[in-house]
Order: C-alpha cells, then structure tokens, then sequence
C-alpha cells in the first residue's frame, strides 16, 4: 500500500465507522502502541472533519495484558486514556492482525478500565493466520500471507513515509 491507497483506507473505515454506529455518538477510539495510534488519531479526524463532532481519542500499551510475558518482566504502562469506556462504543485500531493477540490484549485492557456498552476493531491490513476468534469489524486492506512473511505499516509521523509491504523473514 502506498500513501494514497492508506489514505483512502483510512477514509473508507471512518465512513465505515461511522455508517454502523448511525453517527459518532458515544464513540471513542483506542489505538494500539505505536502505530495504531497514529491511524487511530487519523480515524479521529476524519470524523471530525465529517460530522464536526470530537470523539474520545487514547493510546492503549497493551504489553501488561500480553499472555506472551512473564510475571517477572518489568514494565512501566504508557497507556494515557483520560476517559471512561463505561457505555462507549470502543473502537480499537491497529495496524496489522495477525494471530489475534495484540487484540485480545487490547480487550482485557480496556474491560479493565470499565465495561464498554461494545467494541469493535478497526485494523489497516488483515494477513490472516489466527489463532484466536477474533475478526476485524473494518479491514483497510485483506493481504494473504506466508506464516513465513512479516507485514510491516510505515507512517509518516513515525518513519517519514506511509506505506505497507510484505518482507519475507
């Protein structure tokens, strides 16, 4: 994916968002360390820009919740949601799905902080592979892969340039 078809991506998952919740009505969006953030933060204002209204946006470090670390392992959570989830509608964006993880993750973080009245995922490319059941709500781009493949997304406001692309390991 190039700038433009990420641009475009991202415009139709808000049109997508915003046509299966009748609006931005209690609506905030979460995005997942790092880069889910940045496209998180894009969705934010694409909405702005559509229906002049400002949804509840947050980043969510979801290392704590990863079912992959250790007890022992220290860590400093550098999650900053100011808001409650109580009886939102919780948009999660990543960039990439893979085995359902990072989401599952991503779940329990947020049922921590209250009980949303739902959530819905939101990711840039879905390459398959899962290993829990867990399906995006809003797929910019489906991208079949090899288990031996890697997807990595590019954003300009971290890595100078906005781009996906599939590297072999």
């Amino acid at each position: 994916m190039d700038e433009n078809a990420i641009r475009r991506a991202i415009t139709r998952i808000t049109y997508e968002i915003l046509e299966q919740n009748r609006g931005a009505d209690q609506l905030c969006i979460i995005g997942i360390l790092s880069r889910g953030v940045v496209l998180a933060e894009r969705i934010a204002k694409k909405i702005f820009e559509l229906e002049h209204v400002k949804v509840d946006f947050s980043a969510l470090d979801i290392t704590p919740y990863r079912d992959d670390r250790t007890a022992d392992t220290p860590h400093t959570a550098k999650s900053n949601i100011d808001f409650s989830v109580q009886d939102k509608r919780v948009i999660i964006v990543d960039d990439v799905l893979y085995t359902g993880r990072s989401c599952r993750a991503a779940i329990d973080a947020i049922l921590s902080l209250g009980r949303p009245q739902s959530m819905q995922l939101a990711v840039l490319v879905d390459r398959g592979h899962r290993e829990l059941p867990i399906r995006p709500d809003y797929i910019g781009k489906n991208v079949p892969t090899a288990q031996t493949e890697t997807v990595r997304v590019f954003v300009n406001e971290i890595d100078g340039i906005d781009s996906a692309a599939i590297y072999q390991n």
